[in-house]
């Protein structure tokens, strides 16, 4: 039993020296093969269009940046003022929006292809333009701060695809805000107006009752024959459209008649309308609002954008490492193959 295991051992080394002295009759073909796939591999690898990337990184803008679209808001107007949060969830909302990726796909990424690849179905050539633009955040340590990435065979052209992006996304922001802003300043106005109106037409109102107590009063002083104030009496003259006096006849007929006179000659009662000089200044305000888009950022560039002098891909070195090693493994798999093949054929012909 044991001569038999070392006959099996033996056996077993020999298999294994012929296996090695197979493969080694081999080796120009080994070696072809593996010329072969490594030249393909170099020929993919410096024949293929070279793939630029440029990444623009984003974060939120300063209170100064935001300055402007809290001008005149405040407790004192009841508006709420505009924080960074708010600012700049807007923009990053527009960023991210499906609706800017499609006009940018319509108006720049489209007009650059060429006539036949334009001829290729718009999902197929949307989904290549969606795995060529990228935007992403940062992970969770840096919940405000994103990425902008763009892929593409001209690095030129890459870098100016992601600056103007980020410009499309802040201007649609910058004027959603701006329109928020004018919008509620325009709401505002109108609600001063309507007060400032209500009060004209309250102050006539009041006028004209006025004149009508005058004229009773009037009466009364011609009536009894006082053209002139009693001489104990205390009333004065008082021309504003809130006086009370039960007394009035008291004056007499030429303080009343004059009285009268003014009251009906007036053209305004502006002058004499409590708090109505503060609510036009505020009218006014609010109606010739006007934001300026340049005083205003929505976010802050992280860094510069220079244009990229090396593509991402393809790794050339890599590609010609890998393209060895399977060149070879695949050399090396043909001529077991064929070890395999001609031993099969040798020990039917020994049998």
């Amino acid at each position: 039993m044991q001569n038999d295991r070392i006959d099996v051992r033996d056996a077993g080394e020999i298999d294994l020296i012929e296996l090695v002295r197979g493969l080694w009759a081999q080796k120009w073909l080994i070696l072809g093969i593996t010329l072969l796939v490594t030249v393909g591999a170099g020929l993919y690898a410096f024949l293929s269009k070279p793939v630029y990337e440029s990444k623009l990184f984003i974060v939120p803008p300063t209170q100064n940046d935001i300055a402007e679209l809290n001008y005149g808001r405040g407790k004192s107007t009841e508006l709420d003022i505009y924080s960074i949060a708010y600012v700049y969830e807007v923009f990053a909302r527009n960023l991210q929006g499906e609706s800017l990726r499609q006009q940018f796909f319509n108006e720049v990424y489209l007009p650059s292809l060429s006539e036949a690849e334009r001829k290729g179905s718009l999902d197929r050539l949307f989904e290549r333009f969606s795995r060529e633009l990228v935007i992403k955040g940062l992970g969770k340590g840096l919940p405000d701060r994103f990425s902008i990435a763009v892929q593409g065979a001209d690095p030129v052209q890459v870098t100016k695809w992601a600056k103007s992006y980020v410009q499309r996304a802040s201007e649609a922001a910058e004027s959603e805000l701006i329109k928020n802003v004018t919008t509620e300043a325009s709401v505002r106005a109108r609600n001063l107006e309507q007060r400032i109106v209500s009060l004209r037409e309250n102050a006539q109102r009041v006028r004209e009752d006025r004149i009508q107590q005058l004229r009773e009063a009037l009466k009364v002083a011609e009536s009894i024959g006082l053209n002139f104030p009693a001489i104990n009496s205390t009333a004065a003259v008082d021309i504003t459209v809130e006086t009370g006096q039960k007394m009035d006849y008291q004056r007499g007929s030429k303080a009343l008649a004059a009285e009268i006179k003014a009251l009906e000659s007036r053209t305004s009662d502006d002058a004499f309308i409590k708090d109505l000089r503060s609510l036009q200044m505020r009218y006014n305000f609010y109606r010739k609002l006007n934001i300026d888009p340049e005083s205003i950022a929505v976010y802050r560039q992280d860094g510069s954008v220079d244009v990229p002098e090396s593509p991402i891909k393809p790794k050339k070195g890599l590609i010609l490492v890998l393209g060895f090693v399977a060149g070879l493994l695949l050399g090396g798999f043909v001529a077991l193959v064929r070890f395999a093949l001609n031993r099969n054929s040798e020990d039917q012909r020994g049998g």
